[in-house]
């Protein structure tokens, strides 16, 4: 069997005891803030704090009947509580502290993908260092362009994840937000106090002004910023994946001894978690529609995103940190050919070096329309009719009318494409 990540920390947060155990720390806490202000009795603030426990068994037993889930909740922890259960949940909706809840869970899953993130960002700049000078061909539309290194690959990756980090950096920000002001956010049963007092215990910060839900753009932006993450994920996945490919075989996902690549054909050795993170990035984009789709409720609120949310923010934070986990594993093991990407480099006979060729014989002060035209008619009997392309421009009497011999062999030099590697790595303090 192909092994598996198991992903128990993002699967914890997003579990159902950990949402009840969530909204209940948003509860408690309401009640400590309420003791501290003088609403309620410290003695039954801190019977509360001892005795708030609930069993996701019961809660859904009570559900079954007052098909509410709050409500449910507030019974089971009522009858562990007693008589002080009279002051939980004082003044507050449902969407209070379900609400917070939920933008704490987000907060703490957006920490551990800002975690996931840094690693992915180690592994990439260490390995860009370490083919900083290795040649490899460019390419455009698929086509062969001009040498690069695989170096500078790995690198524009990591500047990308770079940029991934600050969007979710400041996602979370956005969604780091509490609000505790009633049923349409007047805070016309609470002490505005109360909710500064959770929030900062909390480490969120109060919306300014809500109606009963924290509104739901600030949801959107961490989703769609999720789906940019999964993209980039989906990106560099692709670009393994063509280079696996038999007709290049410049890198490969890494086969460990007994693996399998096909039931039917012993040969294959198949890029399956790059093949599994580009699907993947699939369903965090389209989850991103949805959460945008979200933001719009009737007057003040209804429950139209509840549904949503109960499936698009586990499975797009899961989705992510399982996602960038697989990447850093497979760039963390790539194996790397390159001798292949030089044979590769080499296989257009050295059409590759057109443009300098181009550039070599207008600096001698011909027309870049006439240096273009003599260069394409040598490279196109190259493509069409397999003739030696370097053969065939030494012995064109326009070209070698500009250029010597000396000169245009140093144009078939891939070095002078590489010469400044070091200047662009040396941007990034490496």
């Amino acid at each position: 069997m192909v092994e598996r990540y198991t992903l128990p920390e993002m699967g914890k947060l997003w579990s159902i005891e950990n949402e009840w155990q969530t909204i209940l720390d948003v509860e408690i806490a309401a009640c400590d803030a309420m003791a501290e202000l003088g609403e309620i009795p410290a003695e039954a603030a801190a019977n509360i704090r001892a005795k708030a426990t609930f069993t996701t068994e019961r809660i859904k037993e009570i559900e079954s009947v007052t098909h509410h889930d709050i409500i449910a909740f507030l019974t089971c922890v009522a009858e562990n509580v007693g008589e002080d259960s009279k002051y939980i949940h004082k003044g507050l909706t449902s969407s209070d502290v379900k609400d917070t809840a939920i933008c704490l869970m987000m907060k703490r899953s957006a920490e551990i993908i800002l975690d996931d993130l840094r690693r992915f960002y180690e592994v990439l700049r260490r390995r860009a260092v370490e083919f900083k000078h290795t040649p490899c061909i460019g390419r455009t539309h698929g086509i062969h362009a001009e040498p690069m290194t695989f170096g500078l690959k790995l690198l524009l990756w990591s500047e990308e994840i770079e940029r991934d980090i600050e969007r979710v950096e400041h996602a979370k920000k956005i969604v780091s937000v509490g609000k505790l002001s009633g049923a349409v956010g007047t805070y016309s049963n609470i002490d505005p106090k109360i909710e500064e007092i959770v929030c900062r215990k909390l480490g969120l910060t109060p919306v300014r002004l809500a109606t009963q839900v924290v509104q739901r753009d600030r949801h959107a932006e961490y989703m769609t910023t999720l789906a940019i993450v999964a993209s980039t994920l989906e990106k560099i996945a692709t670009e393994i994946r063509n280079l696996q490919r038999t007709d290049i075989r410049e890198a490969e996902e890494y086969f460990s001894i007994g693996q399998k690549g096909s039931s039917a054909m012993p040969h294959k050795r198949n890029p399956i978690n790059c093949e599994r993170v580009a699907g993947m990035a699939r369903l965090v984009r389209g989850n991103a529609v949805a959460a945008m789709e979200d933001i719009t409720l009737w007057h003040e609120r209804d429950i139209s995103h509840s549904s949503v949310e109960r499936v698009i923010l586990p499975d797009s934070t899961i989705n992510v940190d399982y996602c960038t986990r697989t990447l850093t594993n497979i760039v963390d093991k790539l194996l790397v050919y390159p001798e292949a990407m030089l044979h590769n480099m080499n296989c257009t006979g050295g059409l590759i070096y057109s443009q300098r060729l181009m550039l070599a014989i207008v600096g001698k002060g011909v027309l870049r329309e006439d240096a273009y035209k003599w260069v394409q008619r040598n490279a196109m009997k190259r493509w069409l009719y397999d003739e030696d392309f370097k053969m065939n421009i030494s012995k064109d009497p326009d070209i070698t009318k500009f250029l010597s011999a000396a000169e245009i062999a140093e144009c078939f030099d891939y070095n002078w494409f590489l010469r400044h590697i070091d200047m662009i790595f040396n941007r990034f303090g490496l």
